[in-house]
């Protein structure tokens, strides 16, 4: 590894921890020539498949790209950058395990739609709003009344119930 500091090739690790649910191993570095500490992170590099666009061209899979969207989605909401995180390696690691050569973009959006359904319904109205690039106001209506109709069902369910805690473990 390259030193950021000083260019030195010889470096010694002094720290490896897993990170990101066993995904990627950071490890602290230490310089031999300058003596600079820096970290680096390893990820399991996967063998993806390509993504046929609308037009039909053929692109490789860009995380960043899923990243950034969700990000729009996400702004102004209360949701963090791991919860993004969380859901681009969902997405990703459902497309390795496909197995497929090549998938169409539509489906990494309706994948993108459904973890984003489930973390933030104004986040998935904004993503659905540009990825199915609704044409009249209609066709966004019908959507939020969907959402509203599955936010009734919760509410006549009641909210979950989480078994309680024996009063020594409550602090």
């Amino acid at each position: 590894m390259r030193c950021p500091a000083c260019g030195h090739l010889a470096d010694k690790v002094v720290d490896s921890r897993v990170a990101k649910d066993g995904l990627i191993t950071r490890r602290r570095r230490v310089c031999e020539d300058c003596d600079r500490r820096y970290t680096t992170y390893e990820r399991i590099e996967i063998e993806l498949p390509y993504i046929i666009k609308k037009d039909g061209r053929r692109e490789a899979f860009d995380r960043a790209k899923i990243t950034s969207g969700l990000k729009r989605a996400c702004e102004k909401r209360p949701i963090s950058m791991e919860q993004i995180d969380h859901v681009a390696s969902d997405v990703e690691r459902a497309l390795a395990e496909r197995g497929e050569k090549e998938v169409a973009s539509r489906e990494i959006g309706a994948t993108v739609m459904l973890k984003l359904k489930d973390l933030d319904e104004v986040a998935y109205v904004r993503f659905a709003s540009v990825y199915r690039a609704f044409r009249d106001v209609s066709e966004f209506m019908e959507e939020l009344e969907q959402l509203i109709q599955r936010r009734r069902k919760r509410v006549r369910r009641g909210p979950k119930r989480h078994p309680q805690r024996p009063s020594s473990a409550r602090r």
